[in-house]
């Protein structure tokens, strides 16, 4: 392998990103230390020629890009790069350059492995290496979080993932890009990506993940499938994790009333992400409560509908969130706000408390909502909907999932 200096920096744009790149002969190490009674797993890109006049020769960086919260950034584990010849001799060569970033942090929620992972993925993948062959290394990867993404992974790159917790030897690269660039909240800007990669080009990556060569036997595909009544599904939360809906049985009446054959589906951490594709996909419509689950909609068909109940002190999350995705996957999109009586909170604080009549007045310039408010608002709150209200809604829905039916089938 040729010698020669070591390129190497470290952009730090807004609060969203941090990523570096080292060029020439980058050896991936990975090394373990005892200190105290913690067993700690470093991560150290070794990069040989860099010069030692450098102030800083070692620079570290968590590759996760909510660099804004210092709480989840708490748990992130730095990945080193560091001047001099490694320490251990190459044992895997590879040809091409790596990509390193972290999946732990808010991993475990769907929402998040999707705009904290996937998405920045996408976009990185898309600015950095358009059109270039690469290796993904992952650090505080679990095996789950490997097995359930498989697929999606696979179509990013076509060579095994290398994850740096189950990691012994020392791989070395031409090259290698630490981090990940995130556009913001559910956000695929696509005049910041080379050739105007955005939201289409995005789910087109999820359908060859999860779309080609799909199983007629999934129990995800026994549903009937109707020729005049368009298919809707209800994105169902239970239990006491908040924003459920306590008269679900009544609203599901009323969809069947309005004219849509209804599906329930709730999802779980094992549901199937190809069945859940084969579900999403093929239906007309979708409605449900602001949460994790409704990252489902990034497998809704552009021109299908989405209908998002948002809770009272939930309106920007709701419209940075899935708003978003609507826009970005030109769906039919329709927001329904709940009012004051249609939340739970009035039973407990009062129809005239602040938390009902004005959430903004609570926050905290500059930092939004204390923790134990917006816990209230996420976590206290059920909806019980207005079905007069509501079932114009599901009249507007309605017809515009039947014409989406009518053109797409």
């Amino acid at each position: 392998m040729k010698k020669s200096s070591t390129k190497w920096g470290c952009l730090r744009v807004r609060r969203l990103v941090a990523l570096c790149l080292a060029c020439f002969s980058t050896f991936l190490v990975y090394q373990i230390r005892l200190s105290f009674v913690h067993l700690l797993k470093s991560r150290v890109l070794t990069a040989p020629g860099l010069t030692n006049s450098t102030s800083n020769p070692t620079v570290k960086i968590k590759p996760y890009p909510r660099k804004f919260e210092g709480f989840v950034m708490g748990r992130i584990k730095d990945i080193a790069i560091t001047s001099g010849l490694p320490k251990k001799p190459c044992q895997v060569p590879h040809d091409v350059p790596a990509l390193v970033f972290c999946a732990g942090g808010y991993t475990g929620n769907f929402f998040h492995e999707f705009n904290d992972g996937f998405i920045p993925l996408f976009i990185t993948v898309n600015t950095i290496f358009p059109n270039q062959d690469f290796v993904i290394v992952i650090s505080q990867g679990h095996d789950w979080w490997l097995n359930k993404y498989v697929d999606l992974l696979n179509v990013f790159t076509k060579h095994p993932i290398i994850n740096l917790d189950n990691e012994t030897t020392t791989h070395c690269f031409p090259s290698a890009n630490i981090g990940l660039i995130s556009h913001g909240f559910m956000i695929i800007n696509d005049t910041l990506i080379p050739k105007s990669k955005s939201y289409f080009h995005f789910r087109s990556l999820l359908h060859k993940a999860y779309g080609q060569n799909f199983a007629s036997s999934s129990p995800m595909s026994s549903f009937p499938k109707s020729m005049t009544r368009p298919r809707l599904l209800i994105v169902i939360r239970s239990g006491d994790i908040g924003r459920v809906i306590v008269n679900q049985d009544e609203v599901i009446k009323e969809m069947e009333e309005v004219g849509f054959d209804v599906i329930v589906f709730q999802p779980t951490s094992s549901t199937s992400l190809r069945d859940a594709y084969a579900l999403v996909s093929s239906s007309h419509a979708m409605v449900g409560v602001h949460g994790a689950a409704l990252t489902h909609s990034l497998f809704l068909r552009p021109g299908s509908v989405l209908v998002q109940v948002v809770p009272i002190g939930v309106e920007w999350a709701s419209d940075a969130s899935f708003g978003r995705v609507g826009r970005g996957l030109n769906l039919e999109y329709l927001e329904y706000r709940i009012g004051v009586e249609e939340s739970s909170l009035v039973e407990k604080y009062g129809s005239e408390s602040r938390l009902l009549k004005d959430p903004h007045a609570l926050q905290i310039k500059g930092t939004g909502w204390p923790t134990e408010i917006m816990d209230i608002y996420l976590k206290e709150q059920n909806v019980r909907l207005d079905l007069v209200r509501f079932r114009k809604y599901l009249e507007k829905a309605y017809v515009k999932a039947k014409n989406f039916m009518y053109k797409e089938g």
